[in-house]
C-alpha cells in the first residue's frame, strides 16, 4: 500500500528539491522526510529520487509517481473537506433572465459549478418581470435580470442602452405601422418599445410574440418585424437599426444581481461573487 502521508511527503520533497526545506514546510524532522521517502521506495520497489548532500533528482519512475501520487492526495484531500464540511456545499435556486442563454452564463455557471461540485444550480430562465416576481415570493435565491433605470438602486451591475434591431437591410415603409416582435408582457423592453412609440406619435402592430430570445430572433430574421434589445446583447445575425427608419429612442435598462436577504451566504454568496466578477463578460466589455 502507497501511504498517502509517504506521498504527500514526497510530493513536496519533488517541489521543494530539498529534504530540508521539505521537513520545514511539513514541520517534519528531516530523518522523518527520510524515512518516508525510503518506505515509499519501498512499497514501490523502485528508486524515485536520486539525493546527494547537495540536490535531489526524480529518477524516470519518479516523475512517473508525481501524477500518481498529486491524484491520490487530491482525492483524499477532497474527502476530507466533504466530510469535515469544509467544502461548499447546498442549493442555489438562480434565475436569469432570456438575454443570456445564448452568451458567456452558461460557461461562467459551469466554470462555478467546477470549482463547486458539491453545489446544486436549479437554473431558471424567464423574463425579467417573472423572475423579479418570483424572488419577492421567495422562489428564487439569486436572480440576474433586466431593470427599468428609475427603479431602486440596489445590486446594479451595468446600465445599457435599448436599440432598435432587425434583419440587417431591413426596409421599414414609414408609411405602415411599426411592425413588433417582442417578448409577452410582464417584459420590460416590450413596455420600453411600447412607451417610446406611443410617446413618438408612432402606430404599432405586434406582428409576433415569443417567450424566448430565439424565438425573436427567429421572427425578426424572417423579416416579420422589429425588435428592442441592450446594445451589448443584440442576437447575432440581427443589426442595430440606423436613424433613417425615425423610431423613437427607447431609452436605458440596468442589469442587476439581486439576492433574497436570507439566502445571501454560503453557495448563494459565492455564486453572485463568480457572476460580480465576470460581468464584463456578461456584457461583452473588454
Amino acid at each position: 500500500m502507497l501511504d498517502p502521508v509517504w506521498l504527500k511527503t514526497f510530493l513536496v520533497v519533488t517541489e521543494t528539491r530539498s529534504f530540508t526545506r521539505a521537513a520545514e514546510r511539513l514541520g517534519l524532522r528531516q530523518s522523518t522526510v527520510s524515512q518516508h521517502i525510503r518506505k515509499l521506495e519501498q512499497a514501490a520497489t523502485q528508486q524515485l529520487l536520486l539525493r546527494d548532500t547537495h540536490s535531489v533528482e526524480l529518477t524516470s519512475d519518479g516523475e512517473a509517481m508525481i501524477g500518481f501520487a498529486s491524484s491520490v492526495v487530491e482525492t483524499m484531500d477532497r474527502a476530507m473537506s466533504y466530510f469535515t464540511g469544509t467544502e461548499l456545499r447546498g442549493r442555489v435556486r438562480f434565475g436569469a433572465s432570456e438575454d443570456f442563454v445564448a452568451g458567456p452564463l452558461p460557461e461562467i455557471l459551469r466554470e462555478f459549478r467546477r470549482s463547486h461540485p458539491r453545489v446544486d444550480l436549479e437554473l431558471t430562465v424567464a423574463l425579467s418581470g417573472v423572475l423579479h416576481e418570483k424572488l419577492r415570493a421567495g422562489e428564487l435565491d439569486l436572480v440576474l435580470a433586466k431593470r427599468r433605470p428609475e427603479q431602486d438602486a440596489t445590486g446594479l451591475l451595468w446600465t445599457d442602452k435599448l436599440v432598435w434591431v432587425g434583419r440587417e437591410g431591413i426596409d421599414l415603409d414609414p408609411e405602415q405601422l411599426v411592425p413588433l416582435i417582442a417578448y409577452p408582457p410582464p417584459s420590460i423592453t416590450r413596455a420600453r418599445a411600447l412607451e417610446a412609440l406611443q410617446r413618438n406619435g408612432n402606430q404599432w402592430r405586434v406582428t409576433c410574440t415569443s417567450g424566448s430570445l430565439n424565438g425573436l430572433r427567429a421572427a425578426a430574421l424572417a423579416d416579420l418585424g422589429v425588435a428592442v434589445f441592450a446594445r451589448s446583447l443584440v442576437p447575432t445575425g440581427l443589426a442595430e437599426l440606423p436613424a433613417k427608419h425615425g423610431l423613437p429612442d427607447p431609452g436605458e435598462v440596468e442589469f442587476i444581481l439581486n439576492a433574497r436577504r436570507q439566502a445571501m451566504r454560503g453557495p448563494t454568496a459565492a455564486l453572485s461573487d463568480v457572476i460580480r466578477a465576470e460581468a464584463s463578460r456578461l456584457h461583452g466589455t473588454p
